[in-house]
């Protein structure tokens, strides 16, 4: 094929049809500007909320409205402050619980709605977007309904079943979106190669669905983390999670112990996604160490059997 030169507003002719192309547009420094601008717009309305919360968790004023000072009194009040401890201690554990259980059963039903066919699975797979699109609302008196039909005492319990019923859902969707991605010729060449289900699931099928697992885990966890309305319908009057106690003294105004919790919680996260990205790194490195050295070894072998 003849090398072609594309000048401006020159035509290529392909076998079907003429397809012009023109040049792309130099960028000022008008148009820079303003997208440097936006940029920095967009950031600040992300991250301002979060300074100001950080800042006020240093802030001397137990009202917590103006900044008066700064102290770090409010750090070792944390410890001090029982319902508040209570309430967090609950919060994790039920988000641990819920995020564990729910990605199990998540993944096992993703499976199941991939790989069988059976009587209703069209309608399955259309309800299972009932609880993600519903209203908070809804599902907080419909779960409270149920709980009250068959007399489930409110608690801890009903709280870690309510956060279970809306994040599988999330975790569902999350790993069916990375099995539809997976050409089942690779399960096959398993199964021609000796393997049985088992085997193919847990050596094939399971590391291939990883990043849906984590991504709908992680989901999961956020969800349960942060939920108020399920939570304030499901939690009986013993029973308290972060948000439902933050929203408990909004009226009597927010406290500098609960902005250095948060900024405790936030700090931990970071620090978390920091070793996620060191190990990510080195693990890709070594991957691609791995795929060097077997390279030049097939190209070594390969030049010795060339040669001789």
């Amino acid at each position: 094929m003849p090398n072609l030169v594309i000048s401006d507003y020159d035509y290529v002719l392909s076998k079907n049809a003429k397809v012009a192309v023109k040049p792309r547009e130099p960028r000022t420094k008008k148009s820079s500007w303003l997208r440097t601008l936006f940029i920095v717009l967009v950031l600040v309305f992300l991250f301002l909320p979060i300074f100001v919360l950080v800042l006020f968790s240093f802030n001397q004023s137990e009202m917590n409205i103006v900044f008066t000072g700064f102290t770090t009194k409010w750090y070792a009040h944390i410890f001090q402050n029982a319902d508040l401890l209570d309430a967090f201690k609950n919060t994790i554990l039920i988000a641990v619980f819920s995020t564990t259980i729910s990605t199990i059963l998540g993944t096992l039903a993703a499976v199941g709605l991939k790989k069988f066919k059976f009587f209703g699975k069209r309608a399955i797979n259309e309800l299972i977007y009932i609880p993600i699109v519903i209203s908070e609302i809804v599902l907080g008196i419909s779960l409270l309904s149920i709980f009250s039909l068959f007399r489930v005492k409110l608690g801890f319990w009903s709280i870690l079943l309510a956060h279970i019923t809306f994040s599988t859902p999330f975790v569902i969707n999350s790993v069916r979106s990375v099995l539809f991605s997976i050409p089942p010729s690779i399960e096959e060449a398993a199964e021609d190669l000796g393997a049985n289900r088992w085997q193919t699931f847990f050596r094939v099928t399971l590391p291939l669905i990883k990043p849906g697992i984590y991504s709908g885990a992680i989901l999961a966890f956020t969800l349960s983390l942060d939920d108020v309305v399920v939570s304030y319908f499901t939690a009986g009057p013993g029973t308290n999670t972060l948000p439902l106690y933050i929203y408990s003294i909004i009226k009597t105004g927010i406290t500098p112990d609960v902005n250095a919790l948060t900024t405790l919680m936030l700090l931990v996260t970071i620090i978390l996604l920091f070793v996620s990205y060191f190990v990510r790194t080195k693990k890709n490195h070594k991957s691609k160490t791995r795929k060097s050295k077997i390279h030049t070894f097939i190209t070594t072998k390969t030049r010795k059997e060339s040669t001789s």
